[in-house]
């Protein structure tokens, strides 16, 4: 049996991935950009340098005696055609069985996202693909939205009144790993979503609850959150990045739970109260 090649692995997800790879007893080749990141890869997995700028030779190379691949785009990364179309092809000239791209909710009516193009270039390529689609990850709170709850207990997104069902990025990783050592996926496309659909004032209440202290959500309009982010120097293209997310979410396209997670690994999605009471020092 060959290894899984993880791409991202030192990352939210791709780290989960690699962590429930090995406690279902699979082989796994982490891929890593700086060789200082191999003593973040847990034993026994194996380390590799990888690069989505790398030529075919090295893909090819880099990919031996991998029968299997965890796919995501890294944030940075928006010409997918040039990084992460050549990662498809060397898949396809050395026979991997499967590939588990970590796409996007919503992804398939949504056709200017890099991860509708991705998903389109696998199907036409006649990949064996497994599409996992995300949800708004619970991560969100305690990295790009933490800023404004820490400093003045404000959550700061222009959701109006819509509903979430928020979602742990380590339940991701949990059902990439579980698809990718078991039979039966290929050709699958998963929507995952948490059990619960919170508007952003329940997100806010147990928050406040949690955290001992009050935190509110004002429902900032769109130009107000835009204009902040173009005051805090944020390239363009990220802001057009998060201005489409957030007319996604008030479109409450995000708003659905279901039992995904728990199907296929057994196990229930995290609650939000679960996860801010284990990263409550995300909030200082």
């Amino acid at each position: 049996m060959g290894a899984v090649f993880v791409t991202g692995a030192t990352g939210t997800v791709g780290s989960a991935v690699v962590e429930h790879l090995l406690r279902l007893g699979q082989p796994v080749i982490a891929g890593i950009r700086d060789p200082a990141d191999a003593a973040r890869i847990p034993h026994p997995a194996v380390t590799r340098e990888f690069s989505f700028d790398a030529n075919p030779a090295q893909l090819d190379a880099v990919l031996e005696g991998a029968d299997r691949l965890f796919l995501m785009r890294p944030p940075a990364i928006a010409d997918v055609q040039r990084t992460l179309f050549p990662v498809i092809d060397a898949a396809n000239r050395s026979g991997i069985r499967q590939i588990a791209f970590l796409s996007l909710q919503g992804v398939q009516a949504n056709r200017k996202t890099p991860h509708h193009a991705v998903e389109q270039y696998m199907r036409e390529s006649r990949s064996p693909y497994t599409f996992l689609r995300p949800n708004f990850f619970m991560q969100n709170l305690a990295t790009t939205y933490a800023g404004p709850i820490r400093e003045r207990g404000e959550i700061f997104v222009p959701a109006g009144r819509s509903r979430t069902a928020f979602i742990d990025a380590r339940d991701v990783g949990r059902v990439a790993a579980t698809t990718l050592s078991e039979p039966g996926h290929i050709g699958k496309k998963y929507t995952l979503s948490g059990e619960q659909s919170l508007s952003y004032r329940n997100v806010a209440a147990i928050m406040s609850d949690v955290l001992g202290r009050p935190i509110r959500y004002t429902r900032p309009h769109e130009d107000e959150y835009l204009a902040q982010l173009a005051a805090d120097d944020l390239p363009e293209d990220y802001i057009a990045v998060q201005k489409m997310i957030h007319r996604v979410v008030r479109l409450n396209i995000s708003a659905f739970p279901n039992r995904t997670i728990r199907h296929l690994t057994g196990r229930p999605a995290t609650t939000l109260r679960q996860y801010v009471t284990n990263n409550r020092q995300a909030w200082g």
